[in-house]
């Protein structure tokens, strides 16, 4: 079959510390591994369902920004991305598409049923799994980084990480638009479960600054306007990104580079009159410029969830958390506490009118281009057609 692959020199720096497994593996953060990252057409095997496994075929399947870090490179051509990393891999994450086998022991799906999968392949039985955190499971394995992702005519996956569109493709009419939609869940239930799974969630009336309007920020202004939030705020240098934030639901929005330092702190407060942000999502990964802007802004009991992911250290005021009961909340993935299904029926029912997070169709054949154009960070989602 038909595949992308990453490819990239392992060369570890040496402040990185490995355990004996991770260092056989060669597993480790890619900002601190791997360099020189390429990616390849390749014709590599098709795939054979095991015990319990589903073969799809990938019919959309969307760029993400981890993608993009993967192929940008510091100054010494380490990757940007700073999670875990086997390399060579087939890249990949957010995807749907239709199954196409089934291997033994599959219960629930049939051939022909269209799905979207999960990403972070947990173990499901140690003491994370099994506590509700099955984001932080120690063996976890992400497709398309450390497991073989979607960038490819096929993939095998566990019907235990799939879920239908059938209902979707139902509701919208359309099996195409099923599709498209459902290659937008993932980057929607990371910040579901950012805010509302790992976060303390966001009450109706609430006030909402997000900072950064990629997919991932899209995602949380879509759903904190499908939840009631009584304003919000989108912070973003691009200005494609900013009307796509008004598309989905901000009420202002904002590029910092137009206001002096603490000014932006300065207008969160005069929006709320005086009251503050009830949540902030991080999703620029620019912590380190933003936290001064954050601390000063928090309403009482505020929280800050923290989904934008960078390698960098970004210095914090904990005086300002004590003085406000405000939280910072860490959120990394989209699996456990319904996220996939609830992000999936919000669909059906019309409640995250998310369309226009799509601003590019490029087909398979294009791939290299379609990663050079989000290097612009001026799209919301650029989909592939496979």
């Amino acid at each position: 079959m038909k595949a992308i692959v990453l490819q990239g020199q392992w060369a570890p720096k040496p402040e990185l510390r490995l355990s004996p497994e991770h260092q056989a593996q060669r597993k480790a953060p890619g900002s601190l591994a791997w360099k020189d990252p390429r990616y390849e057409a390749q014709t590599i095997d098709d795939p054979t369902p095991g015990h319990g496994e589903v073969v799809v075929r990938v019919r959309r399947v969307g760029v993400c920004g981890s993608d993009t870090h993967c192929y940008e490179t510091d100054e010494q051509g380490y990757v940007l991305f700073s999670g875990p990393m086997v390399l060579p891999v087939v890249p990949g994450h957010e995807y749907a598409g239709e199954v196409v086998a089934l291997g033994p022991g599959v219960r629930n799906l049939r051939v022909g049923e269209l799905v979207a999968a999960e990403g972070m392949l947990n173990c499901g039985v140690c003491e994370a799994c099994r506590s509700f955190k099955p984001n932080q499971c120690p063996t976890l394995e992400m497709v398309g980084f450390s497991a073989p992702g979607a960038y490819a005519e096929y993939i095998t996956v566990a019907e235990r990480f799939c879920w239908s569109l059938d209902g979707l493709a139902e509701s919208t009419g359309s099996k195409e638009q099923a599709l498209e939609l459902g290659a937008l869940i993932e980057p929607i239930s990371c910040p579901y479960n950012g805010i509302w799974v790992a976060g303390r969630g966001m009450l109706p009336g609430e006030h909402v600054v997000v900072y950064g309007c990629g997919p991932i920020g899209l995602g949380a202004i879509a759903l904190c306007r499908a939840a009631g939030a009584a304003s919000i705020l989108a912070v973003d240098l691009s200005a494609e990104r900013l009307k796509l934030a008004s598309a989905l639901g901000a009420d202002q929005v904002v590029d910092p580079r137009t206001l002096a330092p603490g000014e932006l702190s300065a207008l969160i407060m005069a929006r709320t009159r005086g009251w503050g942000a009830d949540l902030q999502v991080e999703a620029a990964g620019a912590a380190g410029v933003l936290m001064p802007e954050i601390e000063t802004s928090f309403a009482p009991g505020g929280q800050m969830v923290y989904l934008g992911r960078t390698g960098e250290r970004a210095p914090v005021m904990l005086d300002a958390l004590v003085t406000g009961a405000a939280s910072i909340n860490g959120a990394r993935g989209h699996v456990g506490g319904g996220c996939f299904p609830k992000v999936i029926r919000l669909l059906e029912h019309g409640r995250l009118p998310v369309g226009p997070m799509i601003t590019a169709h490029m087909d398979f054949g294009d791939f290299a281009q379609a990663i050079e154009q989000s290097c612009t960070r001026s799209d919301g989602k650029i989909m592939i057609r496979v």
